[in-house]
């Protein structure tokens, strides 16, 4: 599993990113706090508090493309 941390900043950075993540079949989930939501699930996504970093978590070791696709919204 890997692990990331992403920013989203608005509702168009957060369409961008479930469509990223909905074209691959691997997991993945979104997690702030104490709560776990499916990052391909758009409406999941929008409930969060996104004026905050989100981890992301790839249930798969081979997923160096996704990681490609997604470093526009990660936290460096």
């Amino acid at each position: 599993m890997k692990k990331i941390e992403v920013k989203l900043e608005g509702i168009s950075a957060v369409k961008d990113f479930v469509t990223v993540v909905n074209d691959y079949k691997i997991e993945v989930d979104l997690v702030v706090g104490r709560y776990l939501i499916d990052a391909k699930s758009i409406m999941g996504v929008l409930s969060l508090d996104l004026s905050q970093p989100l981890t992301v978590q790839i249930h798969s070791d081979d997923c160096s493309e996704l990681l490609e696709r997604l470093d526009r919204f990660m936290v460096k």
